[in-house]
């Protein structure tokens, strides 16, 4: 049972479970599924299920089996990844790889150089639709929260939320990621990270970070795309930290 779908709610084995629009179309349309057919099924609470499909038209729904045991999957670390949106499709790459590495949020960021770029409800939407699609893809217990699209200054403020918060800076000192995260994130629980446009942050943005409670770091002697950046800093963390 390799194909994955999400419900709302929490739920029990012998439970039947209604598709939203859009999974009951991949299950018709795509996948070809009829009544009868086993999928997988989580809940909100991150509980796997066998389930067997109830095909009616376009409506389907299942019933829910006994759970799968399927150890571990979220990490026990929680990141998330506060990315400032780039032009084109590339914030699209992000959510997906993100996603799929195990981010724990994700949050839509406009600074001074994403002024033009599309960050309106209807992306916001779609960012959520590909993280949800991605979870399906690589087995996660849960779909990464797309926040809401914040400023600088509005993502500033949630700092306090988090035990550490990093921000990517090119004119960071040159200290190895795999240094810094050995020594800051031993009994870290939550972590920001924060990936600044294709021009980068100003200094001035840095420095407001900064006085909120970011600490900078590099990337290495190499200026890396800002959709390869956030995949970096999310993996360098998961392996220092043992989750990857």
């Amino acid at each position: 049972m390799r194909d994955r779908f999400f419900v709302e709610g929490v739920h029990a084995a012998g439970d039947r479970v209604v598709f939203a629009p859009d999974d009951a179309r991949k299950l018709v349309t795509v996948l070809r599924k009829r009544s009868g057919d086993r999928v997988q099924v989580v809940d909100s609470g991150g509980a796997a299920y066998a389930a067997t499909l109830e095909v009616d038209g376009r409506d389907v729904s299942a019933t829910l089996d006994a759970p799968l045991d399927r150890g571990a999957v979220e990490t026990a670390l929680r990141v998330t990844i506060a990315q400032a949106v780039p032009k084109g499709q590339k914030m699209d790459y992000v959510v997906e790889k993100a996603t799929e590495l195990g981010a724990f949020a994700i949050v839509p960021v406009r600074s001074a150089r994403v002024a033009g770029h599309d960050t309106s409800a209807g992306k916001v939407e779609r960012w959520r639709r590909i993280a949800k699609s991605a979870a399906q893809q690589s087995g996660r217990a849960r779909i990464p929260a797309i926040g809401e699209v914040h400023d600088l200054t509005a993502l500033a403020a949630t700092f306090g939320g988090f035990d550490r918060v990093y921000i990517a800076w090119e004119l960071a000192e040159p200290l190895p990621l795999r240094d810094v995260f050995d020594a800051e994130l031993a009994e870290a629980g939550s972590v920001l990270v924060v990936i600044g446009p294709e021009g980068g942050f100003s200094a001035e943005e840095v420095q407001r970070a900064v006085d909120a409670g970011a600490r900078t770091v590099s990337l290495g002697r190499r200026i890396l795309r800002t959709e390869t950046a956030a995949l970096v800093v999310l993996s360098a963390i998961l392996y220092a930290r043992r989750e990857l």
